[in-house]
């Protein structure tokens, strides 16, 4: 590959959202308000989960897989987001960068692949609630949390380890992280094999996830219109509604950036990212797990247990 006389980049700049003063006094209040939910959410189902025998359960199991990786995936932005927010130059070292970014795309198409799985899960407990200890085994678990995770690392992270980018198109990154299709418009050198590749990756950690969750539900839902309790057709409903909006909401803007966006980039993207990056590590804990009256009353054992240490001691 041939770079002439450009000097290649050792780091990169983000535009961010805005420099006024204000904007930055209400986006900085934002994020922050948003990050310290989504530890509190995610940590209380991680710790509420683990601590609680009568929750050691599959669902419960994935459940903490996903607030794990809701966890881990905005701490790689939102902390440099924090950080950057009073600042006049939103420096990034590109090893840094390459860090976010494959950090991001990992997490973010195991999370992807992780809903698809809690689908399925949910689908044989409504359809097939008699064999669902036989079906949904701990080592089938076991198994698909490994396929899942190391899938998704050989799909996302392996094409850019074996294909590194070189930049030396410039340093401003039209963007709040690092973000991959973002990253490409500076790079040097024929970028058609990274965009590929994420259109074809896309495929296997987007679309297909997304079609067999739909399917899922459409199942679910069936199972649940030969409900004749009408109280229990509407509380299943109203959770199948609210998972769905999630979804919708992490797999929309998901595939309008990398499948829609993989052959021509947009300013857009970034508010794109918003959805899935940051709003939605704030809402599953909420929807998936908060709303659920076993973890209410785990939470409640658990708090009466301390207040009892507590007395006691």
């Amino acid at each position: 590959m041939e770079f002439g006389n450009q000097t290649l980049l050792k780091e990169l700049i983000f535009t961010g959202f805005s420099q006024n003063l204000q904007i930055c006094i209400f986006m900085f209040i934002f994020f922050l308000i948003i990050y310290t939910l989504i530890i509190l959410g995610n940590s209380f189902m991680i710790c509420t989960i683990i601590i609680s025998p009568q929750l050691h359960t599959p669902m419960y199991y994935f459940l903490c897989n996903l607030s794990f990786i809701d966890l881990g995936y905005s701490s790689i932005t939102l902390p440099k987001i924090l950080l950057d927010a009073f600042s006049m130059r939103r420096r990034i070292s590109i090893i840094w960068c390459f860090a976010q970014m494959n950090t991001g795309l990992f997490l973010g198409s195991t999370e992807d692949s992780l809903l698809a799985v809690m689908a399925y899960d949910r689908y044989i407990a409504i359809r097939f609630p008699l064999h669902y200890s036989t079906i949904i085994t701990w080592r089938a678990c076991h198994i698909i949390t490994v396929i899942m995770w190391s899938g998704n690392f050989l799909i996302t992270v392996m094409p850019i380890i074996a294909k590194p980018l070189v930049f030396c198109k410039g340093n401003q990154l039209d963007h709040f992280c690092c973000e991959i299709l973002a990253v490409l418009e500076l790079a040097c050198g024929d970028v058609a094999f990274h965009k590929m590749t994420i259109f074809f990756a896309s495929f296997f950690t987007l679309l297909a996830p997304f079609i067999f969750i739909v399917v899922s539900y459409i199942s679910i839902i069936i199972s649940i219109l030969k409900i004749h309790s009408e109280g229990g057709r509407s509380k299943a409903f109203s959770t199948c509604a609210s998972h769905l909006t999630v979804v919708l909401m992490l797999y929309g803007t998901s595939m309008i950036t990398y499948v829609g966006q993989t052959m021509s980039t947009s300013s857009n993207l970034k508010y794109f990212a918003l959805v899935y990056g940051v709003v939605t590590p704030v809402l599953n804990p909420l929807i998936y797990s908060l709303r659920n009256q076993e973890v209410k009353e785990a939470f409640k054992t658990i708090l009466s247990k301390s207040s009892a240490a507590w007395s006691g001691s």
